[in-house]
C-alpha cells in the first residue's frame, strides 16, 4: 500500500480546495438567476471569485474546514485497522500542509490537539463490500451549517406553519422550516441532507448520508423524489436568500431517504450544508493504495471559471473605514451600506469572547474592528501566513458581545448570519455596527490580509487565538446599525410571513 498515504492527502487537499461539478452547477445557476445589482447578487459574485480562488491556489474553500467525515469500502481482507491508521496520518498532514483548519478540541479540557486528530476525530466508518477496489468518500461540513442541522419529532408545532403530522405533508414542512431557521447563519444557499424515521442517532447519520449524493442526480423512490423536487421549489420562495440577505437562492438541494422506525417514534432528521458544500470520493487500487479514479470529478477536465467579473463591483458609494473608528462616524452608517475597511483588525471568536469577561485584552480595543473569524494559519520561519479567514457565524457571541461593545469601546463587529436584540440594544448604545462578511468566502477575505502583526492567547489555539492584521480592501455590508435597524430581524419577520403562506 505504498500509494495510499499520497492518495489519502490528495483526496483531502481537492475536498478542501476544489468544489465538485455538480455543486458549481448549482451555484452557477444561482448566479444567473439572482437579481442583478443586489445584496445577493453581490454575495454570490464574491463567492464565484472564492471559489475561483480556493481552486488556483489550493486553498481552503472555507477555513472552517469541520469534521472530516470519511465513508469506506473495502473489499474482504483488507486491514481496515491499518487504513484507519493511514487516514489519520494523513488528516495529520494535511492540517500541518494548510489544507485543514486544526479543529478537534477536547470536550473535557477546552484543548485544541493542533493536528485534527483525537478521540473520535476524524470520523471514519468502514464497510466491507464485494468490489476489488477500495472506495474512500469525504465530506467536509463546518461548523456553522453543522449547528444548523435540525431533527423533529413528530407530530411538532412549527414556527409560522402550525401542526406538522406523521405524514408527508408534515415532513415537508419540517423541511421547508429548517431551510427557514437556518437563515444567514447556515450560509445559503446550503443543501438538505434528510431521514424520515429510524431513531435519533441513526436517523442524523442516514441524513448526513445523502449529501454523498450529488446534487442533480434522481431519487429512485418516486415518492420521495416528489418530495425532494416540491421542497427545491418552494423553499426558493421563501426569500431567505444568499447569506440570508434575501433573495431567490436560498436552497440548492435537498436529498431525502426512509428508513423504518419505532411505532412510538417519528422523527425527521436534517443534515443542513452549506453552499461551501466540499464532498469527494476516490477510488483505490487495494493493494498499492494508487488513485484508480475520482468520484464526483473528472480531473483532466478543467473545472469552469464560476465569477462574472473580478472582484466586488465597486460602485464608488463604499465608505472606507479605518480603524480606530469613532461613534460619530459610525452612527453615519445605515443598513445596507457597503464599507472597506483599511488597517488593523483583530479575531475573537468563542474562547476570547468567554475570556473577555474576566480578563482585559492583550491590546487595546478602543476603536477597533473585532472580526469574529478562526483562520487557517500557516508559519513559515518566523512569519505568519493568512492561508484562509472568512467570517464565523456571529451569534455564539451573543451572550458576549454587547458588555464587549461598552467595556472595551469596540465599534466594529465583523462576522456573518447577524446577532440578536442585545446585541443590537449594545451597538445602539455604543455608536458601533455589526458588518457581514461573506461566509465561507476564505480565499476572497484571506487575499485582504497584507500582514499578520501579532497573536496573543495562543493557548486557545489556531482557531480561537486572537490575531492581529492588517487589511486592505476587506468589504463587508452594515446589517445591523447603530439606531437599532437590523437587516436580519427584518428578513427573517419577513420570510416568516412567506413560510406562513406558503402550504395554504
Amino acid at each position: 500500500m505504498e500509494f495510499l498515504f499520497n492518495s489519502l492527502v490528495e483526496l483531502i487537499t481537492q475536498t478542501s480546495t476544489n468544489l465538485p461539478p455538480d455543486v458549481r452547477k448549482a451555484m452557477a445557476h444561482a448566479l444567473d438567476h439572482e437579481t442583478p445589482d443586489t445584496q445577493a447578487d453581490q454575495a454570490l459574485n464574491i463567492i464565484a471569485n472564492n471559489i475561483d480562488m480556493a481552486a488556483t491556489d489550493e486553498s481552503p474553500i472555507c477555513q472552517d474546514t469541520g469534521m472530516p467525515t470519511f465513508l469506506v469500502h473495502t473489499p474482504v481482507g483488507v486491514n481496515q485497522i491499518q487504513l484507519k491508521r493511514t487516514i489519520r496520518e494523513a488528516v495529520a498532514e494535511a492540517t500541518r500542509r494548510g489544507k485543514l483548519r486544526p479543529n478537534s478540541v477536547d470536550s473535557l479540557t477546552g484543548k485544541n490537539s493542533g493536528d485534527n486528530l483525537g478521540h473520535e476525530t476524524p470520523v471514519i466508518h468502514c464497510e466491507q463490500w464485494e468490489s476489488d477496489e477500495i472506495e474512500v468518500k469525504l465530506i467536509l461540513k463546518g461548523g456553522g451549517c453543522e449547528n444548523k442541522n435540525i431533527q423533529y419529532s413528530l407530530p411538532a408545532e412549527l414556527d409560522h406553519l402550525g401542526k406538522a403530522g406523521r405524514n408527508l405533508e408534515g415532513v415537508k414542512k419540517c423541511l421547508l422550516h429548517a431551510v427557514w431557521q437556518a437563515q444567514g447563519q447556515g450560509c445559503a444557499p446550503g443543501a438538505l441532507g434528510v431521514c424520515i424515521g429510524s431513531d435519533r442517532g441513526h436517523g442524523y447519520f442516514l441524513a448526513k448520508e445523502q449529501l454523498f449524493r450529488t446534487l442533480d442526480d434522481q431519487n429512485p423512490d418516486p415518492v420521495l423524489a416528489k418530495l425532494e423536487a416540491e421542497v427545491m421549489e418552494e423553499a426558493n420562495k421563501i426569500g431567505v436568500g444568499p447569506m440570508g440577505f434575501g433573495g431567490a437562492s436560498s436552497l440548492i438541494g435537498c436529498k431525502v431517504t426512509a428508513a423504518n422506525r419505532l411505532p412510538a417514534s417519528f422523527f425527521v432528521s436534517v443534515a443542513y450544508d452549506c453552499w461551501a458544500f466540499r464532498r469527494l470520493g476516490v477510488r483505490l487500487d487495494a493493494k498499492t493504495g494508487a488513485i484508480n479514479g475520482w468520484l464526483y470529478r473528472d480531473p483532466d477536465r478543467p473545472a469552469e471559471k464560476m465569477a462574472r467579473t473580478e472582484g466586488f463591483p465597486l460602485t464608488g458609494r463604499e465608505v472606507v473605514l479605518t480603524p480606530p473608528l469613532t461613534s460619530d462616524q459610525m452612527r453615519q452608517l445605515t443598513v445596507g451600506d457597503v464599507v472597506i475597511i483599511k488597517g488593523d483588525v483583530y479575531t475573537g471568536r468563542d474562547a476570547v469572547h468567554a475570556h473577555l469577561m474576566n480578563n482585559p485584552p492583550p491590546v487595546d480595543l478602543n476603536g477597533a474592528v473585532l472580526y469574529h473569524c478562526g483562520p487557517v494559519m500557516l508559519k513559515q520561519g518566523e512569519e505568519w501566513t493568512v492561508k484562509a479567514a472568512g467570517p464565523t457565524t456571529s451569534s455564539r457571541e451573543e451572550p458576549y458581545q454587547a458588555e464587549v461593545l461598552r467595556r472595551y469601546g469596540v465599534k466594529a463587529v465583523v462576522g456573518k448570519g447577524g446577532m440578536g436584540a442585545k446585541t443590537s440594544a449594545g451597538l445602539k448604545e455604543c455608536g458601533a455596527v455589526y458588518l457581514n462578511g461573506i461566509g465561507g468566502a476564505a480565499q476572497y477575505y484571506a487575499r485582504t490580509m497584507r500582514k499578520v502583526k501579532g497573536v496573543h492567547w495562543m493557548e486557545f489555539g489556531i482557531p480561537e487565538a486572537m490575531w492581529h492584521i492588517e487589511v486592505d480592501g476587506f468589504v463587508a455590508i452594515v446589517t445591523m446599525d447603530a439606531h437599532g435597524n437590523s437587516l436580519h430581524a427584518d428578513i427573517e419577520g419577513k420570510t416568516g410571513e412567506t413560510l406562513a403562506g406558503l402550504l395554504k
